[in-house]
């Protein structure tokens, strides 16, 4: 299994940063390879001019391409999810999330910014339509103190594995596409009762 991690902090230092890496963490102690990109390492021309053509932006488009699942963490700012983040989904084809879970996480400063996934980030992840968005994670500033590892509150802590358990048996149970080369042969030398 693959999944793509990406950050939408513009910041190193980010609670949505800490929470990426601790399902990155998770994931590939059960085996999952995880390929991280964070909005901050691409070129800020590439994103503000929509080059489709900029390599680094086709390396992530071939990567969630070839992936089963997505986690995207964001900070909450005005209600919404990072602009940063927002163009570089953009840059996505149609239908890039097609086939693929995806869980949201978010962290703003208090509870009041908790919808900021529901009504600003999963919009746009259905557009891309993914087939499976997960009901994701907030985590107000209070539950996540930075350190030499950082400390979630057991709360946080808790809705964080259960989501992670969720997202890891979505991933296991996804169809996958069949070729329409392959379907053809199927239905041509399947044995018919009627």
């Amino acid at each position: 299994m693959l999944v793509v991690s990406l950050g939408g902090s513009p910041s190193t230092r980010s609670r949505s940063g800490v929470l990426l890496e601790r399902s990155r963490q998770w994931l590939q102690d059960r085996g999952v390879e995880v390929v991280t990109f964070q909005v901050r390492e691409f070129p800020a021309e590439d994103l503000l001019h929509a080059r489709f053509d900029s390599p680094q932006v086709q390396h992530f488009q071939q990567l969630v391409a070839q992936a089963d699942g997505l986690v995207v963490a964001t900070p909450v700012y005005k209600a919404s999810f990072a602009g940063a983040l927002k163009t570089l989904l953009d840059l996505l084809p149609e239908r890039a999330l097609e086939h693929k879970v995806v869980l949201p996480i978010a962290t703003g400063g208090s509870i009041a910014h908790m919808l900021a996934v529901d009504y600003a980030l999963k919009p746009v992840l259905s557009a891309l339509k993914a087939q499976e968005t997960l009901q994701g994670i907030f985590a107000d500033d209070s539950q996540i103190a930075y350190g030499k590892p950082a400390q979630l509150a057991a709360a946080l802590q808790a809705r964080l594995e259960d989501s992670l358990e969720l997202f890891h048996s979505a991933l296991a149970r996804r169809p996958k596409p069949v070729a329409p080369g392959v379907l053809n042969e199927r239905l041509l030398t399947a044995r018919w009762s009627i």
